[in-house]
């Protein structure tokens, strides 16, 4: 069961709380220095195949796996601390499609609102902004490789369904509901309840973002803000589930749309510098 609001854990379970949230804490720390294995030598992080791909994130999932292992033998957090009960039950996957949707026109609406109060108050101008969006979008190529999502249906299959739902969805909601158990334990009086726990989802978002360095900053402050969507899923359900969904369902249609996204940001590309 999850504690009563303000009360503390015993000095040795404290203890292994710190562990455990130094531990997960250090995770996204850890991909963002590895850059899971990008460099501009040696390609997309997800390789360029489809035994590739399966190499790439059976390694992620076992750093992953063991990193985690070793943070529950510090907290031994429970099920309920890590809001891994199945809940709402058959309104889990509706749930996660309806909230897909809304957090991508959310994004879309912050985008606008953004751009709009840049430009009404004179900050920048509009070819300015367009240049700056245009020369740091997100860096797909950084991630994917876009010819083999066009031209193997394989690695498009494992892209939708394995980076998508279970390194994407999966891994990235526990680590989100540990980072929050960690705070919640630690600190009861000032990260139990939503309210308290929306703090932490706050700290987890911006941790979150910056693991996405490798894909550029427009890509940071989005996913951190994908971040903050997801986290509020989670703190609302008492449950990753419905986030997992989310989180699956938004990185399977963002990747669908690669290949033709690619080919549009390309072309403005190529006219800029010409």
């Amino acid at each position: 069961m999850i504690p009563a609001s303000g009360t503390n854990p015993a000095p040795g379970r404290k203890l292994g709380w710190w562990i455990h949230l130094l531990l997960i804490a250090a995770l996204p720390v850890l991909v963002a220095i590895l850059g899971l294995g990008h460099s501009p030598g040696r390609g997309p992080a997800l390789t360029h195949s489809a035994s590739g791909l399966l190499y790439v994130c059976a390694i992620q999932l076992g750093i992953f796996a063991v990193i985690c292992g070793l943070a529950w033998l510090g907290s031994r957090a429970s099920t309920d601390e890590l809001l891994l009960r199945w809940r709402p039950g058959f309104w889990v996957i509706p749930l996660g499609i309806g909230y897909s949707v809304l957090l991508r026109i959310a994004l879309a609406i912050i985008g606008l609102v953004v751009v709009g109060t840049l430009l009404a108050m004179q900050i920048v101008n509009q070819k300015d902004l367009e240049k700056f969006t245009q020369m740091n979008a997100p860096d797909v190529g950084a991630l994917v490789d876009v010819s083999a999502l066009r031209q193997d249906p394989v690695y498009l299959f494992l892209t939708l369904t394995v980076v998508s739902f279970l390194l994407g969805g999966l891994r990235e909601e526990i680590w989100r509901s540990a980072f929050l158990a960690g705070f919640r334990r630690l600190w009861p009086r000032c990260f139990e309840g939503r309210r308290g726990e929306m703090k932490a989802v706050l700290l987890a978002a911006v941790i979150f973002g910056a693991a996405h360095i490798i894909q550029g900053p427009v890509a940071m402050v989005l996913t951190g803000l994908l971040g903050v969507g997801l986290g509020a899923i989670m703190v609302w359900h008492r449950s990753i589930w419905p986030a997992v969904m989310a989180h699956g369902f938004f990185d399977a249609t963002s990747i669908a749309l690669i290949p033709l996204l690619a080919d549009q940001l390309q072309k403005v590309k190529d006219s800029i510098g010409h």
